[in-house]
């Protein structure tokens, strides 16, 4: 399968990017951004100067650390099954996943905001045990991933790669 999407690693299988956080995901972080810099920031600096230095450069981190974590979700797949990647931090990144021989069912939530948005919650499960592994909201082509991700299952499962 070629994808013009795939990401070769040197160091280990080839992962396959599916899709990352929509746009709508950077909505809440705006109106935050917004609320310190064009309230707090102006307030701090009737203050005095000191003060509004300082709220700017916690400000900025604030914000600043609050797209890079949106940035950092990536959902993909690889030759060992389908993953969730987030996280910039040391201690704070995450790799969720399921093995491609213990994948149940992958599915997309359609509601009238996520389809007018192209912005889906994708979930994706455990077969044996019906449970969620993998649950992220605001997904840009969301649908068009789990609809990859069955493709994919689909393809190992014909060609006896994955024994269910």
């Amino acid at each position: 399968m070629t994808d013009p999407l795939a990401l070769p690693d040197s160091n280990g299988p080839r992962a396959v990017f599916l899709c990352g956080k929509s746009w709508t995901a950077y909505t809440g972080t705006f109106f935050i951004a917004v609320l310190l810099f064009f309230a707090a920031l102006p307030l701090a600096f009737k203050y005095n100067t000191r003060a509004a230095l300082i709220v700017l450069a916690g400000s900025a981190l604030i914000v600043g650390y609050r797209l890079l974590t949106i940035r950092s979700y990536q959902l993909y797949y690889d030759e060992a099954g389908v993953w969730l990647a987030s996280g910039i931090l040391p201690w704070k990144k995450k790799l969720t996943g399921v093995p491609w021989r213990d994948l149940g069912q992958a599915s997309h939530e359609t509601t009238f905001w996520s389809w007018l948005f192209r912005s889906y919650t994708v979930r994706i499960s455990m077969r044996s045990t019906g449970q969620t592994v993998i649950h992220a909201s605001g997904m840009a082509r969301g649908k068009h991933a789990v609809d990859t991700i069955h493709i994919r299952l689909r393809e190992l499962l014909d060609s006896r790669a994955v024994v269910v």
